[in-house]
């Protein structure tokens, strides 16, 4: 296996990150309640963990910063253009694999 430096690897994660945020910019017919259901995160999980590592770095990020960070406008306006209501079938398979949400 190839031996990568410290600098490499942290560059190599934020360039997989910033694809998938991309990724996920560019598929909006995905719900996050699909994601929950199939990958157990969502759009919301990753922008608390970047609100997280900015915190735990003495940055002061607050979450609807790190939302737009990762949905590329403010969340609310996400919502209002591609946000869906969820069928029967999802909200019985996202209480069924997280029943503690």
């Amino acid at each position: 296996m190839t031996q990568l430096t410290k600098q490499q690897r942290t560059e190599f994660e934020a360039a997989a990150f910033r694809t998938l945020v991309e990724h996920l910019r560019r598929r909006t017919d995905v719900q996050n309640i699909d994601l929950m259901n199939l990958g157990g995160f969502c759009r919301n999980c990753l922008s608390n963990w970047y609100q997280d590592a900015a915190n735990e770095a003495g940055v002061e990020l607050s979450k609807s910063e790190a939302r737009e960070i990762v949905y590329g406008m403010p969340y609310g306006e996400w919502k209002d253009r591609y946000q869906t209501e969820a069928s029967d079938e999802q909200k019985a398979a996202f209480a069924r694999s997280h029943p503690d949400h």
